[in-house]
């Protein structure tokens, strides 16, 4: 092989990248050779290091989110961690080097995170908290996001308040007992039994919903007026318990899954009120992107203070195993969010 040859084939290698791509909605990932994009005006180019996977990634791989508007071919994952390779005209608030991460793709044309690189905009993301490995700050954006809309942008959670979490060891759930916490709140939270000493660690009241009524717990933690703030995290006919657990005059209910038909005479009756969470907005519209950011460098505050922390599945996947980690997703199996190694 001569000089040339080889040379040639190093800029071929320096233009195209490894990603993991959905070519048909519920169908399997392909591990691709893709080109790496370059980053435009407002956006920075990030050596990916880490993806978070979330339910609401596999459920785009099976077609089962239209809300999420994505166009195919897609390279999925939401969430990540990496370091700026480039930075884009107009952007002075990043340098090559530093350490960030975001929630920044996989919806719409959006590309995602299961990739080697991506081109982001700037607005989405943060610097990564120091405190944090890449892999535990991949697990974090798209839950903090939607807690923090929820507790802060929308209830204004503050000291003093008693704070209700359904699905207090999920995903989002465990984030949101944690940020409610740090603003001075009281917190309660639902969970299965074997996730008692999960949410009890994170400083909330555990409350086993198999074994206690609405009513009861009600009754117990709250002396029959309600909770000041509830955050359903679960949806169904837990937001329905949630309108029944509001304090009457002041409550406020928050689901980032309210997507059912339900009745809202329980919570009319307490003249509470209700606020949905809708997390995609500004990446599918653009219109206040820079919120997202904003919630980043808040979070990685928290974060370096002490006050939030993820919780990890202990298994490690890689973008050659991305369909096993999706389905321990699906499954509801996992321990903790399951993070993808990209580098």
């Amino acid at each position: 092989m001569s000089k040339e040859t080889v040379s040639t084939d190093k800029q071929e290698e320096a233009h195209i990248m490894r990603a993991v791509v959905l070519q048909e909605f519920d169908t399997p990932l392909i591990l691709s050779q893709i080109d790496k994009p370059t980053a435009g005006r407002g956006q920075v180019l990030v050596k990916v290091q880490a993806s978070g996977v979330n339910p609401l990634d596999t459920k785009i791989r099976a077609g089962k989110a239209p809300h999420a508007k994505s166009k195919l071919p897609a390279v999925l994952g939401l969430d990540l961690a990496g370091v700026v390779e480039r930075v884009g005209a107009g952007v002075t608030e990043f340098a090559s080097g530093d350490e960030v991460y975001g929630m920044t793709g996989g919806v719409g044309d959006l590309q995602g995170s299961l990739a080697e690189y991506a081109a982001l905009d700037a607005r989405l993301i943060a610097r990564k908290p120091t405190s944090l490995t890449m892999r535990e700050a991949a697990a974090l954006p798209l839950v903090v996001i939607t807690a923090w809309e929820g507790l802060v942008d929308r209830a204004q959670v503050h000291a003093g308040q008693k704070v209700l979490v359904h699905g207090g060891a999920g995903g989002i759930g465990h984030v949101a007992v944690q940020i409610a916490r740090a603003r001075g709140a009281e917190v309660f939270a639902t969970v299965s039994p074997s996730r008692l000493q999960v949410v009890e660690r994170l400083g909330a009241t555990p409350i086993d919903y198999t074994t206690t009524a609405v009513d009861e717990y009600v009754a117990e933690y709250t002396g029959g007026d309600g909770f000041d703030v509830i955050f359903d995290t679960v949806g169904g006919p837990v937001l329905d318990a949630s309108f029944a657990a509001a304090r009457t005059h002041t409550g406020h209910v928050l689901s980032a899954l309210g997507w059912g038909t339900h009745s809202l005479a329980p919570l009319s009756f307490r003249a509470a009120t209700y606020s949905g969470v809708f997390t995609l907005l500004p990446m599918l519209t653009g219109q206040g992107r820079e919120h997202h950011g904003e919630i980043m460098r808040a979070a990685a505050t928290l974060a370096d203070a002490g006050s939030l922390a993820p919780l990890l599945d202990p298994r490690r996947f890689t973008l050659d195993t991305v369909a096993d980690a999706h389905a321990i997703v699906e499954s509801g199996t996992a321990r903790g969010k399951i993070v993808i190694d990209i580098d």
